[in-house]
């Protein structure tokens, strides 16, 4: 089925206009002011957990429920690679909110905390006259996963409604404000937390202050099989075409998690239309830059590691590392859709956000702003983006074949080093489903040897010495557990 992502995205780039890259970098700050537009845009910023790129309808995935979606990215800003830099919870939100590669931040494993250098997004924008808010979860504070997060600790988002993390999402907890008092969303929780995201648009309305909303949904991480029943019956295992690289003794278990995984995303869709129709319903959604994207994606067992299922993140493959990324900003872009292949990694989101509303980028950030690619086109001085896992863990610590990694991935190639050298290099074009590794093959000599290059210059840019897992924890002063996982309670 998903082989046909590839062919998709060349229909979409024939018949959409195909715009090039370019890019002032990590200072940009003009292009909201050459709108012509007084008001600075709000920001609604929806980010699912788990879900991978190939699972929407506009993707090329016939399996799927996405209509929403779907009508979005044909009137938006599709960026094609959009990279999860270290594809796992924590440490993707450590890079969205700091716009900083986890060696900097810290956080290169879950259940960590994020130490406030008072530069994240939500302090910038709130800096900036932006009213901001979180909604859903957060896990960012460490020390328990249903503990009360102060103020102190909450990165300048103001209105907040959040745990730190919960996969139970039919009894859901989250706590408002300053109250100290465990509060349940009722029902689903991303049926709830959808309709106070739209009581907030809505509270908006007339407020002269711009606002930056973050939505953080759970699903659709497994636990699979609590998805709504309705939209569970909507999908038969038996019908759906399964990906080229899922193994014959793995199918069986992988149709019956995606009834479940594909029954989440249907309720996310439905969320989406929701959030954006009020935008609509309030005239907000033409000043509005809106997002949806995720953390990471998901291996349902493709590149079955075995024993048991697949580790379902953590690891190089597109399942893991490529999420869904759409950009809307009618103000700026109008309703022209565009692809965009240049991929785009975690750290440049921040950067890129606040090129588009003009706002001066910090010092602090190492990610690359986007914004003058996304508006002008040209190109960036750049092959790809950087894939790194620093201290595997849970189910892909070192027993279950985890190792750490640093990797590169352009628009058409992934190459990865493990501590022994050259691990992977595929040619995503020809090979989509990443079946044939080119490592140390002579008819990719060239290719690697430059990709290689391009990935030193990377790491010494960012100062990465590609230490062990052991060097790193007693650097940062963590202790694991049986699991190599950060404990948490």
């Amino acid at each position: 089925m998903e082989s046909q992502y590839s062919s998709f995205c060349k229909i979409l780039i024939i018949g959409w206009l195909v715009i090039g890259y370019s890019c002032k970098g990590p200072e940009e700050s003009s292009p909201a002011g050459t709108t012509g537009s007084k008001a600075k845009p709000n920001i609604v910023y929806i980010f699912a957990d788990q879900m991978r790129a190939q699972a929407t309808g506009f993707s090329g995935n016939p399996d799927v429920h996405t209509p929403e979606l779907d009508g979005l990215a044909s009137k938006s800003v599709v960026f094609t690679n959009a990279v999860s830099t270290c594809p796992v919870c924590t440490p993707y939100r450590a890079s969205l909110l700091t716009g900083q590669y986890p060696l900097t931040h810290g956080l290169f494993m879950n259940d960590l905390k994020l130490p406030d250098n008072g530069n994240s997004i939500g302090q910038v924008l709130k800096r900036s006259g932006y009213d901001t808010g979180w909604i859903g979860k957060w896990h960012l504070n460490g020390g328990g996963r249903s503990s009360y997060i102060p103020e102190g600790s909450r990165q300048g988002f103001e209105y907040w409604k959040v745990l730190e993390c919960t996969h139970d999402y039919n009894k859901s907890y989250y706590y408002e404000g300053n109250d100290t008092t465990k509060k349940l969303w009722p029902g689903y929780d991303a049926y709830a937390q959808t309709n106070d995201a739209v009581r907030y648009i809505r509270m908006k309305k007339h407020s002269p202050k711009p606002f930056a909303l973050f939505i953080s949904y759970g699903i659709p991480h497994d636990p699979y099989n609590t998805a709504p029943g309705d939209l569970q019956k909507l999908f038969r295992g038996e019908d759906f075409t399964l990906r080229g690289n899922v193994p014959p003794q793995m199918q069986g278990l992988c149709r019956e998690e995606l009834v479940g995984y594909y029954s989440h995303i249907a309720a996310l869709d439905s969320c989406v239309g929701e959030i954006y129709k009020a935008l609509e319903e309030t005239g907000l959604a033409e000043n509005t830059i809106f997002v949806f994207t995720s953390d990471h994606g998901d291996m349902l067992e493709s590149h079955w590691f075995g024993p048991g299922r697949s580790p379902r993140k953590q690891v190089p493959y597109d399942e893991s590392i490529l999420v869904p990324f759409i950009l809307r900003y009618p103000a700026l872009l109008k309703d022209k859709a565009k692809i965009i292949q240049t991929p785009i990694g975690t750290p440049d989101i921040m950067p890129t956000l606040l090129g588009l509303c003009g706002i001066g980028i910090p010092p602090t950030v190492e990610g690359e702003g986007l914004s003058g690619l996304i508006i002008k086109g040209g190109k960036l001085g750049r092959e790809g983006v950087l894939i790194a896992n620093y201290h595997p863990f849970a189910d892909f610590r070192t027993e279950r074949g985890g190792r750490p990694y640093r990797g590169i991935r352009t628009e058409r190639y992934t190459f990865v080093r493990d501590l022994n050298g050259p691990w992977m290099l595929f040619d995503n074009l020809n090979d989509p489903f990443q079946l044939e590794n080119l490592v140390n093959k002579h008819s990719a000599k060239d290719i690697q040897s430059g990709l290689d290059a391009e990935l030193k210059k990377i790491l010494t840019g960012l100062n990465d010495p590609f230490d062990r897992p052991e060097v790193l924890r007693a650097k940062w002063g963590y202790k694991i557990n049986d699991n190599e996982s950060i404990p948490y309670y």
